[in-house]
């Protein structure tokens, strides 16, 4: 049988998302052959699907609260984001013809909103650059004499690179490529990898005074509400300091912005005690006084429902919410339901699971690296993007975050060609 060709690709970036196309073009503006595998019949398949309800680029607030959202990894993040920060972000969009704007929220988007124009002017001028694209080429680690392996649909494939920059993303959403397969391989070979985990994402509940016996809403409250939001409330827990905004109930818990604002500090309360608890203001325009005061009014013949909807303009979802938590001697004591309508314990069981996610906590920790984003335990192999030991909220963090990655790892194999 006939060994399989050995591919010699100058430099091998791995992975067709952000990260790994931001690398392309910086390497191939410095006059580097690339090419860019990838296990997908095309590339950027994340990228498009995060533009479906409108592509949110980046945030335009100032850089040092943008780098604070990088929580822990901040000092880490911050170095990178100076080599390609949101304003570096908008001028490059807008050099391939596509203009942004700054929304309501302080988010920039495209101003049609739109992902697909910018990737097809992407990749035409990586194209253009000479970037070549080896598309259906699952990359399956290292063979015995060092060769990076592919299987394709021809069978396996062997390259043999000057330098390697592997951006294949977490394992959040792994139907469009970022399936984590890659940390075996890596943790193999002696690379340090925290074990990754789901960020942003929703949460299954615990068991409540309605339903006690086992997690998960009851019956009747999941198929009446699965699928709304609750709005307006304020959500505050361990960690998570009290903010408004909106989330939405599930089958099985809660997801949603507010939700996902909140999930590391809920993800590690679930790590280290087995359940997270928050609290919800479900009446966060009335102060708690007079919430007191307008459950002690006299209802006369009125049930309580409608005592509630008629004073407190309370919706049926968060009287539903009241329900599963609190008992009917707590729902009866005045004291104890308001209380309640200000403040509602929550008790989280645990995370959704890492595919269902938007992105991915964990990765290849920055201490495995250099400064310039080369493995210290694989010289020559770079990281770079969603991979990499950091987590940041939805708001264009995560894409800011991937592409300075891809600059700077790029920028660190054109330094070790140079040495080399």
């Amino acid at each position: 049988m006939s060994l399989p060709e050995v591919l010699t690709p100058g430099v091998a970036i791995i992975g067709g998302g952000p990260a790994g196309l931001m690398a392309a073009e910086v390497l191939a503006a410095a006059g580097h052959p690339v090419t860019v595998f990838d296990a997908k019949p095309s590339v950027g398949r994340k990228f498009l699907l995060a533009g479906k309800g409108g592509l949110n680029l980046t945030h335009s607030e100032d850089f040092a609260p943008f780098v604070g959202r990088f929580g822990d990894r901040a000092a880490q993040i911050e170095p990178l984001l100076r080599g390609f920060d949101a304003e570096q972000l908008r001028a490059w969009a807008e050099g391939l013809g596509v203009s942004t704007f700054v929304g309501t929220s302080g988010r920039v988007f495209p101003t049609d909103l739109k992902a697909a124009p910018l990737l097809r002017a992407w990749l035409h001028r990586l194209r253009a650059a000479g970037v070549r694209f080896s598309m259906r080429h699952r990359w399956t680690g290292w063979s015995a004499d060092g060769h990076l392996r592919f299987d394709t649909p021809e069978g396996e494939r062997l390259a043999a690179p000057r330098a390697t920059l592997l951006a294949l993303g977490g394992a959040s959403w792994p139907q469009l490529g970022s399936d984590g397969a890659w940390e075996p391989w890596l943790t193999q070979r002696g690379v340090d990898v925290a074990p990754l985990q789901p960020a942003n994402c929703g949460f299954d509940v615990g068991p409540t005074a309605a339903h006690p016996g086992a997690p998960g809403w009851s019956e009747r409250f999941a198929t009446e509400f699965a699928g709304q939001p609750v709005k307006p409330v304020a959500l505050a827990t361990e960690g998570f300091e009290r903010r408004a905004g909106e989330f939405v109930i599930t089958a099985s818990g809660i997801e949603g912005s507010l939700v996902y604002a909140a999930s590391r500090a809920l993800r590690e309360q679930i790590n280290r005690h087995g359940q997270a608890t928050l609290h919800l203001d479900l009446l966060p325009q009335l102060s708690a006084e007079r919430v007191l005061a307008e459950v002690k009014h006299p209802r006369g013949s009125r049930s309580l429902s409608s005592h509630l909807k008629s004073r407190l303009h309370l919706s049926p979802l968060k009287l539903g919410l009241l329900h599963e938590q609190l008992t009917r001697e707590q729902m009866l004591d005045a004291t104890a339901l308001a209380t309640a309508l200000k403040q509602l314990p929550l008790t989280l069981h645990a995370p959704r699971p890492v595919a269902e996610a938007i992105s991915t906590a964990g990765g290849v920790r920055f201490e495995a690296l250099t400064d310039a984003l080369m493995l210290r335990a694989l010289p020559g192999v770079f990281v770079a993007g969603e991979m990499l030991d950091w987590e940041a909220p939805t708001g264009g963090y995560l894409l800011t975050a991937s592409m300075a990655c891809g600059k700077a790892a790029a920028l660190g194999v054109c330094r070790w060609l140079e040495l080399g």
